[in-house]
């Protein structure tokens, strides 16, 4: 199998009990986006820009009166791309029920089954809630806008309307039912084979006359409705391997693999970008991709996690990337973290990777969309090449009295680490491959003395940057202010350091590197932001960049600088153990080590959103798992020419492994075992 379909990507059974730290799983039309709860109906965050619910839990099941959940059982769970499957038992009942988000519709159906005796007559409640609004401003903070609602009812449908009138939204069942005090209500008698089943649709839109539009074609075929799901979903990921396709402004390699870890983690990494597209006519942006899903910053797309996913943007969908580069610069990347797609506007404060993220962005556009003149376009009053030189020394600017630059506080960098301010090592490295980076367009442009004086700043810099360095350890300081040394044993100086200046660095330090990875950082199945041993290790709990767990980036750069710093066997061998994590559908915006959560389904478990960790679903930066297949497994190097080579690391996964249909310019290349061949 080289291309799946919605059914080959399914997690594994993922069960749960009434509020377990599970985080339930999310759906996507590519127009808004939806959330399944803990209870076996339930859904939240039910948010179809410009229309929005925030947070707000609706359909929570009663059975015969009896709030479901109170009788403490468990609920399996099964994500597809195009449904999510919940079942549990609840006084001697089995109910399953299949949640899918309408295409092309704003709109959440849940299909109810229900097997018992035969004859049982089963009252079925459904306590509603709704906070429908439409904001008027970008929604420019984690949650969406919600406001609160009067309920009413109109035909046996639940209205629910805010003091704004700005939304509404319309909620049912497609059987005779009765409404009392926002409890929908019906009553289904099991058949002769004990079965029985309902419907229930969640509509939200700007007028009641377009939501009863949207309810009455959904709940008139529930069963169609995911139907058509599951084919718009089959064609989605298709269209993203086929070139010809108008799915994609570009496409993806297919991967041949009998490795199905090597495979598992390709199509996880590939999923995790289409999961994120959105063409909602309300974008003023056209097709955008969000960062965070479903339940935080919604609309709004991050430069920092866009560009974690820089290669398979450039290589799946290059005409808005290429327009997201161009209105970032629009905008003064100094001045926001990310834009929100209703308006256009910046979002957030400065991040101290946009730098580096924006001349990443260029670099990959470039080089694998062959589109060479994007550099002498003009967006603003500069060529993007000159935007690239000024990105690349930007740092200078940052200096204090010493020779790095400073990157500032905790909010500018990874906001749960309070040691990693300041000048710190990762940044500092990515100057010296920035700087690298501007001095092959500046030979492009024929600029010869540009060039060599960058290179010349960018070794002194790295130089610079060596002094950070804790000798005999493999991890490094974050210089202060005042000049004191504080040691951070943080993997992102791991990743960035050893995938920008590997070359920079001496044979022991590559060792001590990987040593200090293995021995602090690594574990079975994951990896830890932070080291249990470092002295910050006690300020949170928030996993994306903290002891207990990581960033799903984090792991795939990982290994992306174990394959740079000579030690590709360490991530081959990791292997196995990362594809496990990959059971319980799109990385999670962070996933817990064991000692911190038992695994799910074999794997690290997804952190879940409520306080203190805050962690969302899923997010766009898997994106990353897709170059190190590319770039670290099969070793693919393309330079900013359009030169392309590979020195594939498959003996030990499936010497037989190839990649087909590697576009880069107007050249289609395939990738074996034994190296490059061009069509």
């Amino acid at each position: 199998m080289t291309i799946p379909r919605s059914a080959d990507l399914a997690s594994d059974v993922l069960t749960h009990s009434y509020d377990d730290m599970f985080n339930p799983p999310g759906l996507t039309n590519f127009l808004g986006t939806a959330q399944v709860d803990h209870d076996v109906v339930a859904i939240r965050s039910v948010n179809f820009p410009p229309y929005s619910h925030g947070d707000t839990i609706t359909g929570q099941l009663y059975v015969d009166g009896r709030l479901a959940r109170s009788y403490g059982g468990t609920v399996e769970v099964v994500w597809r791309p195009d449904r999510v499957i919940r079942s549990t038992t609840v006084d001697g009942l089995e109910v399953r029920t299949t949640t899918a988000c309408a295409p092309g519709r704003p709109a959440v159906v849940v299909q109810l089954d229900i097997a018992g005796q035969p004859g049982r007559s089963v009252q079925v409640g459904l306590s509603l809630a709704s906070t429908a609004t439409r904001s008027s401003t970008g929604w420019l903070r984690p949650e969406p806008p919600s406001e609160p609602n009067t309920l009413t009812v109109v035909d046996s449908r639940v209205v629910g309307t805010g003091a704004s009138k700005s939304a509404v939204s319309v909620q049912g069942l497609d059987v005779p039912s009765t409404v009392d005090r926002g409890m929908l209500e019906a009553t289904v008698v099991l058949d002769r084979a004990g079965q029985a089943r309902l419907s229930y649709v969640h509509v939200l839109a700007g007028t009641l006359e377009e939501a009863t539009e949207h309810f009455d074609v959904c709940v008139a075929d529930v069963p169609a409705v995911i139907s058509v799901a599951e084919s718009m979903w089959d064609v989605a990921i298709a269209d993203a391997f086929d070139p010809s396709s108008e799915g994609f402004s570009g496409s993806l390699p297919v991967l041949e693999t009998s490795n199905e870890a090597l495979r598992k983690l390709y199509w996880w990494g590939v999923l995790g970008v289409i999961w994120f597209r959105r063409d909602n006519p309300a974008s003023v942006l056209g097709r955008t991709y969000d960062t965070l899903m479903p339940r935080y910053w919604q609309t709004t797309t991050f430069i920092w996690d866009y560009s974690l996913s820089s290669l398979t943007h450039a290589l799946l969908d290059p005409e808005p990337m290429r327009k997201h580069i161009e209105h970032w610069i629009d905008l003064d990347i100094h001045k926001h973290f990310g834009t929100e797609w209703l308006t256009g506007g910046p979002v957030g404060y400065w991040y101290s990777v946009n730098d580096f993220a924006m001349t990443r962005l260029v670099r990959d556009y470039v080089r694998f969309t062959g589109d060479d003149a994007f550099l002498d376009a003009a967006v603003g009053p500069k060529a993007v090449g000159e935007h690239v030189n000024d990105w690349a020394t930007a740092w200078r600017g940052l200096r204090g009295e010493h020779a790095l630059a400073d990157y500032g506080g905790i909010d500018n960098l990874l906001e749960c680490v309070s040691s990693y301010v300041h000048e710190v090592a990762s940044f500092n490295a990515a100057n010296v491959w920035c700087m690298r980076v501007a001095a092959e367009i500046a030979d492009r442009s024929g600029d010869s003395d540009r060039a060599a004086l960058l290179r010349k700043e960018a070794s002194a810099q790295a130089g610079h940057v060596n002094e950070l360095y804790v000798d005999g350890k493999g991890f490094w300081n974050a210089r202060q202010p005042d000049g004191t040394l504080v040691p951070v044993r943080h993997c992102y100086d791991f990743n960035i350091v050893g995938t920008t200046i590997p070359d920079d660095m001496s044979e022991s330090q590559r060792a001590e590197m990987v040593t200090f990875f293995q021995q602090e950082l690594q574990t079975p199945t994951w990896m830890r932001a932070l080291s249990p041993y470092d002295a910050d290790a006690s300020y949170s709990v928030r996993p994306d960049h903290q002891w207990n767990g990581a960033y799903p980036a984090w792991p795939a750069d990982a290994g992306r600088a174990l394959f740079a710093l000579g030690r590709g066997d360490v991530l081959l061998d990791w292997l196995p153990g990362l594809a496990k994590t990959a059971n319980q559908g799109p990385c999670g915006q962070a996933h817990f080590v064991e000692e911190a959560q038992p695994p799910m389904a074999g794997g690290a478990a997804k952190a879940p959103s409520q306080f203190p960790y805050l962690i969302d679903w899923s997010c766009s930066s898997s994106g990353a798992w897709v170059s190190l297949v590319l770039e670290g497994i099969f070793g693919i190097e393309v330079a900013l020419d359009g030169t392309v080579t590979a020195n594939p690391q498959l003996a030990q996964l499936d010497p037989n492994a190839r990649l087909t249909g590697l576009r880069v310019g107007s050249r289609t290349y395939d990738v074996t075992a034994d190296g490059l061949v061009r069509r």
